[in-house]
């Protein structure tokens, strides 16, 4: 009987505030979506890292007889990389602890791969293979030290420069990061103002049954009996606002990375996260879309409905 009755008056406080009570599931909906979606580019951000940063290499280039000739770089200016020069950096570069492994490519090489990259410009035919410079690539088994490699190399007779190709990548990632936080700010304007709904919900919902309320007082009911109702109902629309959330970020990877856009087919440079990094957040969002609303009730209920 109990039940029933408490049963009963969640579905009279929702009928009685429905506007009220779908404008808290919109909030609650929206919020948890941006929370969820902070988490998934949290995930995906941190995938890219780990496959791009597995793939890129350090370049040690060595000076050719162009560079000395310009006379631009110092380390260039006694001349072109010797051919002791270059067993001994490639000697120095094995010795590394941090270096997986080290290929050499030559002036030859660098030319053919750079017509193959840019084969439709009229650059090309300007750009001989002696203007190619000789360089050293090398795969390291911790990229994150990269600074190794340039601290050791930089400077010295014979290399040009040391380039990281995780330089173009850490600007990307620092994007993504700034849009990631810039979600999260969002997502904490939505929940406060999901909040500050459901405070105003449960207190429109107490007055408006407060002879109800005076009359269980009188005949002595208990606190959290008198209270439950209320706390249900701030639960359940907030329940139904999580499940639409975890609707979105359902609809999301399946429309916009799976199928629809197909950003999967489309990015093919680009490793998506799967269904098993968003199923693992539906739990977390289901959970705060039905605790937020409760407790938030709880503590307005306090204030409000004196028990």
């Amino acid at each position: 009987m109990r039940a029933q009755f408490v049963l009963s008056e969640i579905g009279v406080g929702l009928r009685r505030n429905l506007t009220m009570t779908f404008a808290v599931i919109i909030s609650v909906a929206l919020s948890l979506a941006l929370f969820g979606g902070s988490l998934l580019m949290r995930d995906q951000v941190s995938t890219m890292k780990g496959f791009w940063y597995d793939k890129v290499n350090v370049t040690v280039y060595l000076c050719n007889k162009g560079d000395a000739n310009l006379g631009d770089n110092a380390t260039c200016a006694k001349g072109a990389v010797t051919a002791d020069q270059k067993k001994q950096i490639e000697a120095d570069l094995e010795k590394m602890p941090l270096v997986e492994n080290v290929s050499y490519e030559s002036a030859d090489e660098a030319y053919k791969h750079y017509k193959e990259q840019f084969g439709d410009s009229p650059l090309v035919a300007s750009v001989t293979p002696d203007q190619m410079q000789e360089s050293f690539r090398i795969k390291l088994k911790d990229p994150e030290k990269y600074k190794v490699i340039t601290t050791a190399f930089a400077g010295r007779d014979g290399v040009h420069s040391v380039e990281d190709q995780r330089g173009v990548l850490d600007n990307l990632f620092s994007l993504l990061d700034i849009l990631n936080k810039a979600a999260l700010g969002v997502m904490l304007i939505m929940l406060i103002v999901a909040l500050l709904l459901i405070v105003n919900t449960v207190r429109v919902s107490a007055f408006s049954r407060r002879r109800e309320t005076g009359i269980m007082r009188l005949v002595g009911a208990s606190s959290f009996y008198i209270q439950m109702p209320f706390i249900m109902e701030a639960a359940f629309a907030g329940l139904i606002g999580g499940v639409v959330a975890c609707v979105m970020l359902g609809a999301g990877q399946y429309f916009v990375i799976d199928h629809g856009v197909a950003l999967s087919e489309k990015l093919v440079l680009i490793n998506f996260i799967g269904w098993d990094a968003v199923l693992t957040k539906l739990p977390l969002v289901l959970a705060i879309g039905l605790l937020m609303p409760a407790l938030a009730a709880f503590v307005a209920l306090r204030k409000y409905l004196k028990v």
